[in-house]
């Protein structure tokens, strides 16, 4: 009754257990004391709070893998090595190239790469506006002694001053109404590509595919039904529209730890992966004692046996040499001889 306790992951429960007090510290502090906290945004907080321990819990397990925890201490070895500069230029390159633009999705085509752009956009900016705007970190109030000026205020200092019937005014007041509608397209494009691509109707899961995507989709259209009701309909479904958007907001942030959204949290580590590479190719090429040709870098081949080791592994052949040192076309050269000799051993080729 009582084994899915025995079986979590201490060190991953540990960490959960403490980001999600240092939420709840931030949020405090950030709020000057609940002062500026929102009680209305209650569900949003709550939701939070769910992803971020299912998050960090997620996240932990995964870096604690083999191969996930090499690359990890890697990265940083190499960032704050003497090379430091080289690999922050490359940092920021990366970040700004595949995260901010999201173009490596590019070369898969042009169409894809704007859904998945439109997407990647309009949640990171969500995120941070429903974020600020959930932990008490941001609000607005109307400038003293005015009826026509707006501060926004930042953890308790205003930071910026702007008049109504501005576009300033609109661009700050409905983000969340263009964010929404960036990723309802970008939603759209996806889900015609699961409607057309072949490949995809054969591969895809609901829970993984799809899910996520009606998910998005019911976030953004309850949030555009609040926008809508209290620009057109005079507030009227106010409480029915507040209620059915948070709900959908809480069950998204919820599932991000258990569903496709995770990668957002690990698409950053990408950019370690890059650095890795770069600095193998630096040290130098991995050559296939079979073919002859370079395949991969030295470093990367040197890691995995160590990997390998530790896991308990013996990758060595008769010859005292180990299968890793072998790229995919020299492996399937020497599966073949095993078969050659096996047959050869039995007398027979056939049969």
């Amino acid at each position: 009754m009582f084994s899915i306790f025995t079986n979590i992951n201490k060190k991953a429960f540990f960490n959960a257990i403490i980001a999600t007090f240092v939420v709840i510290a931030i949020t405090v502090i950030g709020s000057l004391n609940l002062q500026n906290f929102d009680a209305a945004l209650i569900i949003y907080f709550f939701g939070t709070i769910s992803m971020t321990f299912g998050v960090v819990y997620h996240h932990s397990v995964w870096k604690q893998r083999p191969a996930t925890q090499k690359y990890w201490k890697r990265t940083w070895e190499f960032i704050l090595s003497k090379d430091y500069p080289i690999y922050m230029k490359e940092v920021i390159r990366l970040s700004v190239r595949n995260i901010l633009f999201q173009r490596f999705i590019m070369p898969r085509g042009r169409m894809r790469w704007l859904g998945h752009f439109l997407l990647a956009t309009g949640c990171l900016i969500s995120f941070g506006v429903t974020f600020g705007l959930t932990f008490g970190w941001m609000h607005f109030t109307l400038k003293a002694g005015t009826t026509d000026m707006y501060e926004t205020h930042m953890m308790g200092i205003t930071v910026m001053t702007f008049p109504l019937n501005t576009v300033m005014a609109l661009i700050l007041f409905h983000i969340l109404v263009w964010t929404a509608i960036m990723v309802i397209i970008g939603c759209l494009i996806m889900m015609h590509r699961r409607f057309v691509d072949e490949g995809l109707i054969a591969t895809q899961w609901f829970e993984r595919d799809w899910l996520p995507l009606i998910l998005l989709v019911a976030v953004s259209v309850t949030g555009l039904g609040i926008w809508f009701d209290y620009s057109y309909l005079e507030g009227k479904m106010s409480q029915f529209m507040a209620i059915t958007h948070a709900i959908t907001v809480a069950m998204f942030l919820m599932w991000i730890p258990f569903g496709k959204f995770f990668h957002i949290f690990q698409r950053p580590a990408q950019v370690g992966a890059n650095i890795y590479k770069i600095e193998g190719k630096r040290r130098g090429m991995q050559t296939c004692p079979h073919t002859g040709d370079e395949y991969t870098t030295s470093m990367h081949i040197e890691d995995l046996k160590e990997i390998t080791q530790e896991m308990g592994f013996d990758l060595e052949n008769e010859e005292g040499k180990s299968y890793l040192d072998f790229s995919p076309e020299g492996k399937r050269a020497m599966l073949a001889k095993a078969h050659l000799k096996a047959r050869q051993e039995s007398g027979t080729y056939f049969g």
